[in-house]
């Protein structure tokens, strides 16, 4: 087959080649790019390695034996997303869901995260995330 048929000449591979190289860490030089990207544990880690097992409360819901408190969130954010008309809510959508389920940041966060504050709250508080009357009034589209 002549080159200049040849989807993948001479010039085509060192151009890809020179694409790859440029943007993969080799990983014969012994750097380990999860420490690359600042090394700070946050607890959020999914990578299980020697010795890391997944929890029961993980294990489980993959396994497709989800506990009533994973049952009652997919069905609540599926819900949301069939009255909303939404196939992908936005974070903020999915924190409202959590909140109107009843769920309350009581306890000090088990999370290592720079640049938040941490915080509690009592159990009843309100889920302050269901709109007043003056909200809707104040936003109703007509700019004024």
């Amino acid at each position: 087959m002549p080159d200049s048929l040849d989807p993948l000449t001479s010039q085509a591979r060192d151009a890809a080649d020179d694409g790859r190289r440029t943007s993969v860490v080799d990983r014969r030089t012994g750097l380990d790019r999860r420490l690359i990207s600042g090394g700070t544990r946050t607890g959020l880690e999914r990578r299980r390695g020697p010795g890391r097992r997944r929890t029961d409360f993980t294990r489980q819901a993959e396994e497709g034996e989800m506990s009533n408190e994973q049952f009652l969130f997919v069905m609540a954010i599926d819900a949301f997303k069939r009255v909303n008309g939404k196939a992908f809510p936005t974070w903020t959508e999915v924190l409202e869901v959590i909140r109107k389920l009843g769920y309350r940041k009581t306890m000090p966060s088990e999370l290592n995260l720079p640049n938040t504050e941490d915080w509690t709250e009592p159990a009843d508080a309100p889920s302050v995330v269901t709109r007043t009357t003056t909200d809707e009034e104040e936003d109703d589209g007509c700019g004024g």
